[in-house]
């Protein structure tokens, strides 16, 4: 995943507020072909339900990077400090210490998250945390092998980069399910194709470069509908076939 530079703003009088900019928007590809390879590599970590206290426990640690802090300047003044989306507009000195007094708590990202986990094994999805075999892929859905692959840096970036690329991949999932079976090549689902802000820039990346009109297609689907999380769940339930 492409990581935007650093910038820097004034937003108080004491000191330059630093903007920490994470990218948002997962990168994913579908699988072309059948890898020869075993289902799983030694470097992966299938999310079973009893591995699943141990993905949360990465996932709350790492939202606590979203919560701003206050840090003193040497010789007097504050700096505030916070993670910033690229397509997140910069906040306010009075919106900071709200976020301060009253943190984001992620709870809707979690359920999601545990939805989709729980439904994509009902269906017989493989979801493990291991390094897609497209270098610089977020997430990868390999329909001939029922594997949903997410990159072993994803969990580091919080609950809500993470239900964004479980979500962007469960929509491939559907996908695959509309066209007949979990390991049909995927088809259009027929939604909203728009792509906007950093996914429109990701699609322009190397990673899609050789990509067929259908590729590029079903990932416009895919990066369009990321951002409503509970989306994914609906379409697995809709179109896949749980156990």
């Amino acid at each position: 995943m492409a990581s935007a530079p650093a910038r820097f703003g004034c937003l108080s009088r004491v000191a330059a507020l630093a903007l920490l900019l994470v990218a948002g928007a997962s990168l994913s590809r579908l699988a072309q072909r059948p890898n020869p390879q075993a289902l799983v590599s030694s470097g992966d970590f299938v999310l079973t339900p009893e591995r699943e206290s141990g993905l949360f426990a990465q996932l709350g640690a790492a939202d606590q990077a979203w919560v701003p802090r206050a840090e003193p300047i040497p010789g007097g003044g504050t700096r505030y400090v916070y993670q910033k989306r690229p397509d997140d507009q910069p906040l306010s000195l009075v919106q900071i210490k709200a976020l301060m007094r009253d943190p984001p708590t992620f709870v809707m990202e979690r359920s999601v998250i545990r939805q989709l986990l729980t439904q994509m094994r009902q269906s017989g999805v493989t979801v493990l945390i291991g390094p897609p075999r497209k270098q610089g892929a977020a997430g990868e859905w390999d329909p001939a092998r029922g594997v949903l692959r997410i990159r072993p840096d994803i969990p580091a970036k919080g609950s809500r980069e993470f239900a964004r690329v479980l979500n962007h991949e469960a929509i491939h999932v559907a996908q695959s399910c509309r066209n007949g079976a979990l390991s049909a090549h995927p088809k259009l689902l027929g939604l909203s194709r728009q792509v906007q802000g950093a996914a429109r820039r990701h699609l322009q990346e190397p990673l899609y470069r050789n990509s067929s009109a259908l590729e590029r297609a079903l990932e416009e689907e895919a990066y369009a509908n990321q951002n409503n999380l509970q989306l994914g769940v609906r379409l697995i339930t809709a179109h896949c076939r749980l156990g």
